[in-house]
């Protein structure tokens, strides 16, 4: 049997067309002009039409393309039949709308999470078909088929171009988007750029940010190999331009890299005060390279995200979380955190109770909640959001018997008894619940508020990323506290006038010492104690809200010793005192905070700076502190009125010239290399 006896061999480009689309040859044979031009307002002649003829069938393709693109859709190839090189070759093609077929329903997987993104098919049935055929040896094609009726509304010409077929970057664009992506900008900045450059409106270059974003992940396919000797050459690199550059490694058994954290000076220095209480995320992946990236944060004294760390690991297993962990301590010169935050992985458990065995390990509630969706929308349903309401209002309980006795009203009212992430939680309930933490330190990094600001913080560094080996000095441009708009907010806040509430001088005393962003806690806890009487007793002070009757807390204090507690655990928790212990200071005339309750962490003074003095010589840091009280009060004084600022200013610039008028000694060089980059960095935080 010859082959052009054989069965005609059908091709579809979309295997799902198969199934959910058919188009025969009568449906188009005895189409009519004016069914032809159904649904269109075109009135030239570039409308497809029966038996009109293309030298190819791609010439047939472009030409149904550019129609649709006018007309407000666009278009696909279907299928074909016939095969080149086989028989009579390639003898039909059909092209259909965009939005042609249905998408057949996937068969659930319970252990794999389906994306069930929506399909905008819909069974369009608008096509056109063009069949081959041959004249004195000459081949061409011509359309033998064609609808253009839809069940779908077109898109208007600003729409349509939005349509994946019509969005397309040019060579000279892609590599400007690399040159872009390698300054480490964010992906709509590079679009602003090239909206700016090119000169068209807002949204109307021929793609979109995802497009970009997706050509990056392409530029991202490289060899893992090579990006990794580049990335330990990147780090050498750094260690030789900043000996303070901290990095380690580990090399599998074939000698490629298998884990690598580093640190920068900055970061050491940033720990040194604020590492009390430590975040580590390892929820994000580099996904070019599909490896875990763990990153850790702390907070500053005046509330703002902290770089303390970086690591890239191969496995999520216990001995890597392990290596990393160890090596981060060795980076903080062996200085555990007091809390540390992660997320929920029992290997990272493990590893933390066995590297940190004094350091309080809890769950970052925020990474519990970004998974409440999935958890419980489809279960709840229209319930969700007032069960999400009240699980906030359990967690946020001062008591272990409230939380209990609340959590099992919780499980009765929405019938939670059988769901298995209800056991789970309940069953870690002593990492992550407020009652069970409060007797810990954890920077307030538990509200929600501050968890926004972090993961805010840590998606800076986790934008556009082409090189591994560009991520760890890009990322050490993102996490740089003194960058502009963390050096604006510390201003911001030194410079404000604070207002005092209250009168009271434990009050007007703490402003001077706290950061306003601490000073502003403290400070509602002083506006409420005015509202509790307190009650002395045998063993201390009873402290309650003046329209209880009962209840209360309970407070000691030992006005020779300073010593003062309340069983709320406020203080120990936030590091600012509970109204209950301001009350009872009031009662007992005590005008001033005693300073153990003003810690160091939350004040305008950070002892990073502190300590490198200490390093240099005696009298030149003496007088170098003595220019920091200087400048410090300057501050304060002048941010009182505008005319205080503009005499300020005035006189700083004029002092200033005169200044760098003055030569400068090598011996004085010496003595300020080691302070200079800190005292810079936090000279408006004073």
């Amino acid at each position: 049997m010859s082959e052009e006896a054989g069965p005609l061999l059908v091709v579809y480009d979309d295997p799902s067309d198969q199934r959910s689309l058919s188009l025969d040859d009568t449906s188009s044979t005895e189409e009519s002009p004016d069914e032809t031009r159904l649904s269109l307002e075109t009135t030239n002649d570039a409308i497809p039409y029966m038996g009109q003829r293309f030298a190819t069938h791609d010439a047939a393709y472009e030409f149904y393309s550019e129609f649709a693109k006018r007309c407000g859709f666009s278009i696909r190839r279907h299928r074909t039949e016939g095969k080149d090189g086989v028989g009579k070759g390639l003898t039909r093609r059909y092209f259909v709308c965009h939005r042609a077929g249905n998408t057949p329903i996937k068969a659930s997987n319970e252990s794999k999470p389906q994306r069930n993104r929506k399909s905008s098919r819909c069974g369009c049935q608008a096509y056109m078909r063009i069949s081959k055929s041959t004249e004195l040896g000459a081949s061409e094609w011509r359309i033998t088929g064609f609808l253009n009726q839809h069940n779908h509304e077109l898109l208007e010409p600003n729409q349509v171009r939005f349509l994946p077929a019509y969005r397309t970057i040019s060579d000279t664009d892609k590599s400007r988007i690399l040159m872009f992506a390698k300054t480490g900008i964010s992906v709509h900045q590079m679009i602003k750029l090239m909206e700016l450059e090119k000169c068209v409106e807002p949204g109307y270059l021929p793609f979109t940010e995802k497009d970009v974003r997706n050509l990056l992940q392409s530029f991202r396919k490289l060899d893992p190999e090579e990006e990794s000797i580049d990335l330990l050459r990147m780090c050498r690199n750094i260690k030789e331009r900043d000996p303070n550059f901290k990095f380690e490694y580990t090399l599998d058994s074939n000698n490629r890299l298998e884990n690598i954290t580093w640190s920068y000076a900055s970061s050491v220095q940033s720990y040194e005060i604020f590492g009390d209480a430590v975040v580590f995320d390892t929820t994000h992946r580099l996904t070019a390279f599909d490896m875990p990236l763990g990153i850790w944060v702390g907070m500053n004294n005046y509330g703002m995200p902290c770089f303390f760390g970086c690591v890239l690991l191969r496995e999520e297993n216990l001995r890597s979380f392990s290596w990393a962990l160890k090596a981060f301590l060795g980076f903080m010169n062996g200085k555990a955190p007091q809390t540390i935050l992660t997320d929920q992985n029992m290997c990272l458990k493990e590893a933390v109770a066995l590297e940190l065995p004094m350091t309080k390990h809890a769950l970052c509630i925020w990474m519990i909640v970004g998974k409440f969706p999935s958890w419980f929308n489809a279960v709840l349903g229209e319930r969700y959001n007032e069960w999400k309401t009240e699980f906030f209002r359990i967690y946020n309980l001062e008591s272990i018997e409230d939380f209990e006795l609340g959590w099992m009203e919780m499980v009765n009212s929405f019938g939670l008894h059988a769901n298995r992430h209800i056991a789970n939680l309940y069953g870690l309930r002593l990492l992550w619940a407020l009652p069970f933490l409060r007797t810990h330190f954890f920077a307030g990094m538990t509200t929600n508020g501050q968890s926004k600001s972090i993961n805010a913080f840590i998606q800076r560094f986790l934008s556009a990323q082409t090189r591994l080996a560009h991520f760890v000095e890009q990322a050490a441009v993102a996490v740089d506290f003194r960058d502009q708009a963390g050096e604006q907010q510390t201003m911001q806040q030194n410079l404000q006038n604070i207002c005092l509430k209250t009168g009271a001088p434990m009050e007007s005393h703490a402003a001077t010492i706290l950061t306003p962003f601490a000073f502003s806690k403290l400070q509602e806890q002083l506006v409420l104690a005015a509202h509790y009487a307190s009650f002395q007793m045998d063993d201390g002070f009873l402290v309650r809200h003046h329209t209880k009757a009962e209840g209360g807390r309970k407070v000691y204090w030992a006005p020779r010793e300073g010593i003062i507690s309340c069983s709320c655990h406020h203080f120990e928790f936030s590091g600012i005192l509970c109204r209950h212990a301001l009350r009872v200071f009031s009662t007992g005339n005590c005008f001033q905070i005693p300073d153990r309750y003003l810690p160091i962490r939350w004040r305008r003074i950070s002892t990073p700076s502190a300590k490198l003095f200490q390093s240099t010589p005696s009298d030149h840091a003496e007088r170098i502190q003595i220019l920091q009280s200087m400048v410090s009060t300057l501050v304060t004084e002048s941010a009182k009125s505008k005319e205080r600022l503009d005499i300020a200013n005035e006189q700083i610039s004029i002092l200033l010239s005169r200044i760098k008028e003055q030569p400068v000694s090598l011996q004085g060089m010496r003595d300020v290399s080691s302070v200079h980059e800190v005292f810079d960095s936090r000279i408006y935080q004073k």
